[in-house]
């Protein structure tokens, strides 16, 4: 399917699921929206994925089928400035994909337009409606299941999930992914998206997953959301911990990150008080250590500045670590598998 990337004046520092779908996705991206950028190319600023014009609007896209919107501020809230976009897309029959909280099939706007044109609106953050409470057996698969965690939200839980499972597969292990937020959902077509979910049924959605690809692999590899510590986001970290009973946890920093994205008030404390709190935490439902850690070298132009800065994270954790789309990961695998 040929998509449009809605990423304004957000491309891609700030537009992680512009970012995951362009790496990870099977779409063919024709086009990514940033007034900001436009006139510009992808991998002018993104090297390394499938290369795809910067444009100024969802008129200057020449051929899709769907557009998806690549970023989701603080909140999950629709930036009207988007509307002329989205209306545009459904205008020439184009499907629309949100990964925002606003529902986009929820807007009288969108709906009458999608029904006039035979078009879909793809709510990725709608939850099915038949979710329960956990009943604590995600233990009980055949699978080992790893868990990535962080020091905050935003530094590549995603990214090493993927990066890992698809290295693993290359080494010939049968090992699954397992989306829980929007940008996955959309890169796998399907999941809970658990910031989504009622607080009691948290644990329950994760746990579903687990239990539905559990026995189909020897691993899998469980997408971690927000930290244990964030002040706005802790409780769906929580559900997804215990929902999910870990064997094995993979703990996610950005090089640099001193205090929680948006909430700089908010100091990042140092990597050991994360391993006690994740460990501590997992402990009473199911026993779970920080295995390895994934070190987000983004910000480091140099790969030697990078490597010693994974190398020190690596030390300070106690176990192996790697940047996982920068650098191998053979160590962690070997510390995972």
């Amino acid at each position: 399917m040929q998509v449009a990337v809605l990423a304004h004046e957000k491309f891609p520092e700030r537009a992680k699921t512009a970012v995951g779908v362009l790496r990870y996705a099977d779409y063919d991206v024709t086009a990514v929206l940033d007034r900001d950028r436009a006139g510009g190319r992808v991998n002018e600023y993104l090297p390394g994925v499938p290369d795809a014009p910067i444009v100024e609007g969802m008129e200057d896209v020449e051929n899709a089928d769907a557009l998806l919107i690549g970023i989701a501020p603080i909140g999950g809230g629709f930036d009207e400035s988007w509307r002329e976009d989205v209306e545009n897309a459904l205008s020439r029959g184009c499907d629309v994909i949100s990964g925002l909280h606003y529902f986009l099939s929820e807007d009288e706007e969108f709906v009458s337009l999608a029904a006039e044109n035979d078009c879909e609106l793809w709510d990725v953050r709608k939850p099915d409606e038949d979710l329960t409470v956990s009943q604590g057996i995600a233990k009980d698969v055949d699978a080992e299941v790893v868990l990535t965690v962080g020091t905050d939200c935003s530094v590549g839980k995603m990214t090493v999930s993927l990066e890992l499972a698809r290295a693993a597969q290359a080494q010939g292990v049968d090992a699954g992914f397992i989306p829980t937020g929007q940008t996955g959902i959309m890169i796998e077509g399907w999941g809970n998206p658990i910031d989504r979910v009622v607080s009691d049924f948290t644990a329950g959605a994760v746990e579903e997953m687990i239990l539905e690809k559990g026995d189909e692999h020897d691993y899998l590899f469980v997408e971690g959301q927000g930290t244990i510590i964030h002040p706005a986001y802790s409780a769906v970290t929580c559900g997804i911990l215990h929902g999910a009973m870990p064997d094995k946890l993979v703990l996610c920093h950005a090089a640099g990150r001193e205090a929680i994205h948006g909430y700089e008030d908010f100091s990042i404390p140092p990597v050991d008080t994360y391993v006690d709190l994740y460990e501590g935490l997992a402990g009473p439902v199911h026993e779970a250590e920080v295995a390895a850690g994934a070190l987000n070298t983004m910000e480091i132009a140099d790969d030697g500045p990078a490597r010693d800065a994974v190398s020190e994270y690596g030390s300070d954790l106690g176990v192996p670590a790697t940047d996982p789309v920068r650098f191998d990961t053979e160590e962690v695998l070997e510390a995972l598998l």
